[in-house]
C-alpha cells in the first residue's frame, strides 16, 4: 500500500499537507479565542482547496468546537447557549428566504462591512452585553451569516468578547458544535456531504487534533484582554476574506 492510496481522491500529498498546516493552525486559534477556525481556513480553502468546502470545513469545524466544549465543559453558560441557538435557527430560516430575493453576494457584502463597523465600534469602546436578548441577536446574524458566508462566529465573538476567556470559548464552542452538526445534516440530506468528503474530514483530523493541543498550551499565557484583541483580529480577518472573495472573479 503507497501513500497515494490513502489521501483522498483527487489529492497530491503537497496538497495534503498544505491543507494539513491550514487545519494544524485554524485549530490552534480556536483553541485559545473560541473562533477562528473557518475564519482563518475557509477563505483560504476557497482560494486553494474548494474540496475542503463546505461539508469537510463544517465537520471538523465541529470537531473543533466540541473539543473546546468539553475541555471547558463546566464553564459553559447554558441559558447564554440556548438563546444563541434558537436565534440562530431563525436566523438560518430567514437567510434562505432572503436568498431567493436578493443575491447571496448583496449579504455577504452587506454583512462583511457590519462586522468591520461593529469591530471598529468595539476598538473605540463600545460594549455590548451578552445578554439572552443580545445574544439571540447575535445567533439570528450569525446563522445568516453562516448560510450566506461559511463564517458565523463574528457576531458572537463581537457580543461575547468581555467575558472570562473561559466561558467565552466553552460556550462559543458549544453553539458552534451544535450549529455545525445542523448544517452537516442539511449537506448530507442535499447529497453534498457523503463518503469522499467524511474520509477527507477524517483524514485530516489528526492535524486538527495537533493545533489543538497545542492550543492547550497557549490559552492559558493569554490575558483576557489579549483574547479580546484576538478575536477582533479574527473578525477582521473573517470579514476581509469576504471582501475578498466577493472581489474574485467567480
Amino acid at each position: 500500500m503507497t501513500l497515494s492510496t490513502l489521501l483522498p481522491a483527487g489529492t497530491t500529498a503537497w496538497q495534503f499537507g498544505l491543507m494539513g498546516a491550514l487545519i494544524l493552525c485554524g485549530a490552534c486559534l480556536q483553541g485559545v479565542g473560541g473562533i477562528g477556525f473557518s475564519m482563518v481556513s475557509a477563505p483560504v480553502a476557497v482560494l486553494f482547496f474548494p474540496q475542503l468546502a463546505p461539508g469537510p470545513l463544517l465537520a471538523m469545524g465541529g470537531l473543533v468546537s466540541l473539543l473546546g466544549a468539553i475541555r471547558e465543559f463546566r464553564a459553559i453558560a447554558w441559558r447564554t447557549a440556548g438563546n444563541a441557538l434558537a436565534g440562530r435557527a431563525a436566523g438560518t430560516v430567514v437567510a434562505v428566504a432572503a436568498m431567493t430575493q436578493l443575491p447571496a453576494e448583496v449579504l455577504a457584502l452587506v454583512f462583511a462591512l457590519s462586522i468591520l463597523a461593529a469591530v471598529a465600534l468595539s476598538l473605540l469602546g463600545w460594549r455590548v452585553q451578552a445578554s439572552g436578548l443580545n445574544m439571540a441577536v447575535a445567533g439570528a446574524a450569525s446563522g445568516f451569516m453562516g448560510t450566506v458566508t461559511s463564517a458565523g462566529a463574528p457576531p458572537f465573538a463581537i457580543v461575547m468578547q468581555h467575558l472570562p476567556p473561559p466561558q467565552l470559548r466553552a460556550t462559543i464552542g458549544c453553539i458552534l458544535c451544535a450549529g455545525a452538526a445542523f448544517s452537516l445534516a442539511m449537506l448530507a440530506a442535499a447529497g453534498r456531504f457523503g463518503l469522499v468528503e467524511l474520509w477527507l474530514s477524517l483524514s485530516l483530523s489528526p492535524m486538527l487534533l495537533v493545533g489543538f493541543a497545542v492550543s492547550n498550551r497557549l490559552k492559558n499565557r493569554f490575558s483576557a484582554k489579549a483574547v479580546r484583541k484576538l478575536l477582533l483580529a479574527l473578525c477582521t480577518a473573517g470579514a476581509i476574506g469576504v471582501l475578498v472573495k466577493l472581489a474574485l472573479p467567480a
